[in-house]
């Protein structure tokens, strides 16, 4: 007769050696106040950002897509408080810095940076290059003489001339402004920049020439980037992971490659089949998933999963129960139903 052995105590717990996140958000939301009718009420808050949470690393470049509007520019002006969340929390580097006054947060802003979508639009046009670079600096204590030493040698390490210092920004390209604006967001040293569709507002040659210059630096400086874009091909090219948003939430974020291979939720299937592929037969044997209808309103968003509406795949389920990110094949999904 066999007799059952008790199963040995547990031993002592193996040390967590996971690095910490360099950026940790926890359940973000953005509501702008809905607008003020002829009666003088105001309709419905708009939830920009609906409970948004992620982790980044050090190092580690998180893309941000989804289709316009659907919160990616309001999540990142959140995360390096350009805009003041409603609620949730941004830890970075351990510390909360999401209710910190502007004279508590000013040591940290040297760390968090940002990159801006149209490169001419985020220049003042009365200040030359040497001022717009050195600003940080000076803010930071700088003297002036230090900070145009070292906004000539951030030109330089961006790929410009550093003789045309004391140029305007309407003398520069499209891309040689952008690269300005970002020779700026490295004049403090930071650690994590938050790249608002930076390429855009640019010619598809001098995308790649930006989407280089960023990869450089990501390598030699050891950045963190928040890659915000519609366009899935660059995400692609220089995300390690990304994170797919609709009507202001997350609705899949994992590894790059397993999101492009197998995509689990239906909206990011759909994001993927518009995306050209180099092969003109491959091309033609993919179906095209076709969304019917446009987003609703983050004024008013329709229960269940917010997908719903437009989603192939929704059941009786689907309208009623909001979905939460689960682990699916190996990535985070906000689905019912995820897979094929």
């Amino acid at each position: 007769m066999s007799t059952l052995v008790p199963a040995p105590a547990p031993g002592p717990a193996a040390p967590d050696r996971t690095p910490p996140a360099l950026l940790s958000v926890r359940d973000l939301t953005m509501a702008f106040p809905g607008r003020r009718a002829a009666s003088g009420r105001r309709g419905a808050p708009v939830r920009a950002v609906d409970g948004v949470s992620f982790d980044l690393a050090a190092g580690e470049t998180l893309g941000l897509v989804g289709e316009s509007g659907c919160g990616k520019s309001t999540t990142g002006r959140m995360l390096v408080r350009l805009l003041e969340p409603t609620s949730g929390s941004i830890t970075f580097d351990g510390r909360d810095i999401t209710r910190l006054s502007q004279r508590a947060l000013r040591p940290h802003r040297r760390h968090l940076q940002m990159v801006f979508q149209d490169p001419h639009s985020s220049l003042n046009p009365r200040q030359t290059v040497a001022r717009i670079i050195s600003d940080p600096l000076l803010v930071q204590g700088w003297s002036a003489s230090d900070a145009r030493r070292r906004a000539a040698e951030l030109m330089d390490l961006v790929g410009l001339i550093p003789e045309h210092i004391d140029r305007y920004p309407h003398e520069f390209s499209g891309g040689q402004a952008q690269r300005i604006g970002i020779a700026r967001s490295l004049a403090t040293s930071p650690r994590l920049i938050v790249a608002d569709e930076p390429v855009s507002a640019l010619d598809v040659s001098v995308q790649a020439q930006i989407v280089n210059l960023m990869e450089r630096l990501r390598r030699e400086l050891g950045l963190a980037y928040v890659f915000i874009a519609h366009d899935l091909s660059v995400v692609k090219r220089v995300s390690d992971r990304v994170a797919v948003m609709y009507l202001g939430r997350i609705v899949e974020i994992g590894g790059k490659r397993a999101l492009y291979e197998n995509p689990q939720h239906p909206y990011t299937r759909a994001l993927l089949s518009a995306v050209p592929l180099p092969d003109p037969a491959a091309e033609r044997r993919r179906e095209r998933i076709v969304l019917l209808g446009d987003p609703p309103s983050p004024a008013a968003p329709p229960p269940g999963c917010t997908f719903h509406p437009r989603c192939p795949k929704a059941q009786d389920v689907c309208r009623t129960d909001r979905p939460v990110l689960r682990i699916a094949a190996s990535r985070e999904v906000a689905c019912h139903f995820p897979g094929d």
